[in-house]
């Protein structure tokens, strides 16, 4: 915007001063006192709304992640795009304060950029504070390439040349307090005030990526080398965000790897208590959320091309997508078309204990020579065409071994993430052949029935060490076995009757970005049936359980969500 003292990318901060300023002048013509004024958002998050959507500024914000850490300056616009690992409850800070005749407000920020002191008029709000990974198993063609994240970075720092940021954007004397709702209720003995040095440069990001991700025991296993965020939410009702959810979050980037956490306490130790000890600022990185938006897969398909959903040109992909996946699995046709039907499966309702939707595929009939060559080329194949998957070697080992469910550590008052722990629309490939005769311990029997759950009913078992609690979820699962799976009762189980050997083609980018914007697409589109139709299906379940008395509920539902997933492919 022409004129303003703050540019929206380089200092958004300044936006948050002025609108705020602004907010305290209208509170004092109208008479109010602007002390009792309770944190509501006074129109920041519609002024970055409209640059963001309606003069499409956000393209220009940089995505945060661990290619882009390094580039970055504290304090700018970023967006951070991932999934809600845990939820740390909330934070109490001091929101408002007078600063000689000026109010200032240290909403949006983890430091006072002044000198605070003891206040009587100081006022504590309250902010969320969300644990967030990026997504597991996403795949490397989702992310923005280095060149381009560079070339936005410096797309950025250049603006900020063009437009002197305010003086009073550096911090002095900053002071942070966290404390956690739960804890705010209870006894305060245990708690203490955190005050912080001044900030410098982030010069040691790089060794951050490289070192400080990797050695935080609550980032998930599979993405070690993946870029962890606290992401502060601020003005949202806590029913809008869920666990696991994904979420792009736009917001003021904080991090600073030598800040120091000093000791020293006051009459506000009363009020903080440093729940976020193992995640400190030179560690984890901070984003002061302004907007955010809930992610679907298909807004990761970024580079597939836009067109409308007609007819013709979704038979004319599938055509193509179906002759890729058969000429990967070695020209078995009909594993082809059962592939393509469980690819497009999602859980689109659920009706008591059924996950109505689901396509579970067991390709049987492999050996260990076999999976050597089509397992890896399906596994490939997969990687390609969906933003998040995963690959899970089964053996009695890594069974009596592996942490599947997430479990509560209450001594760090966190939830420590399992393999499990996956985002919806995510795709995992078990590969049942490496399984041999073997014992299983207590451990391996209870990740055995972890995955018969996520199997028949998707849902995961969260260990809450005192309860257990199911999480449902939507998780498309492929096993790979030599005979009929015994651990993981899929929906269908299919004989792999490859009849060539010769590897895949390699396929053109636009026919990738063509197919995953095909099953992108599709996965999206509602489902519904007509009551003339319904009333036909009805009959014919009726007819078929005259016929045969053993066909059950789950049977039935099977058989339905076989009839929908064909529907949604040929429309």
């Amino acid at each position: 915007m022409v004129g303003l003292p703050y540019d929206f990318l380089a200092n958004p901060l300044g936006a948050v001063r002025s609108t705020f300023e602004k907010a305290m002048a209208a509170e004092v013509a109208s008479g109010a006192d602007p002390a009792n004024y309770d944190g509501r958002d006074w129109g920041v998050a519609d002024l970055f709304r409209q640059f963001l959507f309606d003069n499409g500024g956000l393209s220009q914000v940089p995505i945060l992640n661990s290619t882009s850490f390094k580039w970055v300056q504290p304090n700018t616009l970023v967006r951070f795009r991932g999934m809600i690992q845990d939820m740390l409850g909330n934070e109490l800070y001091v929101g408002v304060y007078k600063d000689g005749p000026n109010w200032r407000t240290n909403k949006y920020m983890d430091l006072s950029q002044f000198s605070m002191g003891s206040r009587p008029d100081m006022r504590v709000w309250e902010r969320q504070l969300l644990y967030c990974v990026p997504v597991p198993g996403q795949n490397s063609w989702v992310e923005p390439s280095s060149e381009a994240v560079i070339n936005c970075y410096r797309n950025g720092t250049s603006q900020q040349r063009e437009k002197r940021p305010r003086d009073d954007d550096t911090t002095s004397d900053p002071m942070d307090f966290h404390v956690s709702g739960d804890e705010f209720q209870g006894s305060s003995s245990n708690k203490k005030m955190r005050e912080d040095e001044i900030p410098s440069k982030s010069s040691q990001a790089q060794d951050f990526v490289s070192e400080g991700a990797s050695s935080i025991s609550i980032v998930p296993t599979l993405d070690k080398d993946s870029l962890p965020c606290l992401v502060k939410i601020y003005d949202v009702p806590e029913s809008d965000l869920k666990l696991n959810d994904v979420f792009e979050f736009v917001g003021i980037f904080t991090f600073d790897p030598e800040l120091v956490v000093k000791d020293d306490a006051d009459e506000f130790s009363d009020l903080c208590d440093d729940v976020l000890a193992d995640m400190p600022p030179s560690k984890v990185p901070r984003l002061h959320c302004l907007i955010h938006r809930k992610l679907e897969v298909h807004d990761f398909i970024s580079n597939s091309p836009v067109m409308e959903v007609k007819p013709h040109l979704v038979k004319e992909i599938r055509g193509s997508l179906l002759g890729h996946l058969t000429a990967v699995l070695g020209n078995d046709g009909l594993a082809a078309n059962f592939m393509l039907l469980h690819l497009l499966s999602r859980v689109n309702g659920r009706v008591d204990n059924l996950a109505v939707g689901k396509l579970s595929l067991n390709l049987s009939c492999f050996s260990k020579e076999s999976v050597s060559v089509f397992g890896n080329q399906i596994t490939f194949a997969i990687k390609n065409l969906l933003p998040f998957t995963h690959h899970m070697p089964l053996t009695v080992d890594y069974l009596n071994t592996a942490s599947l469910a997430p479990r509560k550590d209450y001594q760090l008052n966190r939830l420590v993430t399992g393999v499990l722990q996956l985002a919806e629309g995510s795709h995992l490939t078990v590969d049942e052949t490496l399984l041999e005769a073997g014992t299983l311990n207590s451990v391996g029997v209870e990740n055995a029935r972890l995955l018969k759950n996520l199997m028949e009913l998707q849902k995961v078992e969260y260990d809450f060490k005192y309860y257990k609690m199911e999480m449902a979820t939507d998780i498309q699962l492929l096993i790979l076995s030599e005979g009929k799976s015994n651990i993981l009762p899929a929906d269908l189980v299919l004989p792999f009757q490859p009849s060539s050997v010769d590897s895949a083609e390699p396929v053109a980018e636009e026919a990738l970005e063509a197919w995953r914007w095909y099953l992108a697409t599709l996965r999206s589109q509602p489902n519904s049936i007509e009551p003339e139709l319904q009333k036909v299906i009805e009959d014919d379940l009726v007819a078929a359980r005259q016929a045969d008395r053993t066909l059950s509920s789950g049977d039935f539902s099977r058989i339905a969500d076989d009839g929908a997933v064909n529907v949604s492919e040929l429309w």
